[in-house]
């Protein structure tokens, strides 16, 4: 009889941690450290060595991109599973930059996760259909379909440099000093940044400047 799949579960919502380790558990999957934050994870995937890790994207910490290269520094045989409540190209690029092994969405009931855990863990790879819209999966491996355009390449210089501050929390004036513009320059920069993003919140925005790597979390 083969050994259990061991799995490192990173996900900073407790109730969903703790059920998806009970479901994983009845399934006979072994859940060997769970994690509420990226860097936890990273110490619990050198200390288990598991077979995957399964990782939020959005977690507290550094990068969940950066720690999944990590992971495998530290935990060769380790593949990487994403998991997220959204699909961005932003996010799937940086997915496959990583060569992680699959991605899910949390819409995805957890017998989809059960079935992904064990493809991964023998070497294959799931990706959730939202994803595959957006990729191409053959015998080099997942990329982004030819002609796609990550949304963060749709931004001028001049935009993502205010993106940047956006994401550092500065306000408008603030902004316009630094960049030496006048204020209803910068407001008109915020405005076309939104409609090319189709985000139109600052907060959300602050939260894609991190995620794309414009400024540190």
């Amino acid at each position: 009889m083969s050994d259990p799949v061991t799995v490192v579960l990173a996900d900073d919502h407790v109730l969903v941690r703790e059920m998806l380790q009970s479901w994983l558990a009845a399934e006979g999957i072994g859940v060997v450290g769970c994690s509420g934050t990226t860097d936890e994870a990273l110490t619990l995937v050198a200390e288990h060595q598991p077979d995957v890790l399964v990782l939020d994207i959005e977690l507290p910490g550094r990068s969940a991109f950066t720690i999944a290269r990590e992971a495998v520094d530290v935990s060769p045989a380790t593949r990487v599973l994403f998991l997220s409540a959204f699909v961005h190209d932003g996010y799937v690029r940086q997915a496959l930059a990583c060569e992680a092994s699959g991605y899910l969405t949390k819409s995805e009931p957890p017998e989809v996760l059960v079935e992904a855990i064990r493809r991964v863990a023998e070497g294959g790879t799931r990706f959730s259909p939202e994803v595959l819209d957006r990729i191409v999966v053959d015998a080099h491996g997942a990329r982004l379909m030819s002609g796609d355009v990550v949304r963060i390449e749709l931004l001028t210089a001049r935009e993502r440099e205010v993106l940047a501050y956006v994401g550092r929390g500065l306000h408008h004036k603030q902004i316009a000093r630094r960049m030496g513009l006048s204020v209803k320059t910068v407001q008109t920069h915020i405005a076309n940044v939104m409609d090319k993003l189709d985000i139109h919140d600052r907060v959300d925005l602050a939260r894609f400047a991190i995620r794309e790597g414009l400024i540190e979390a």
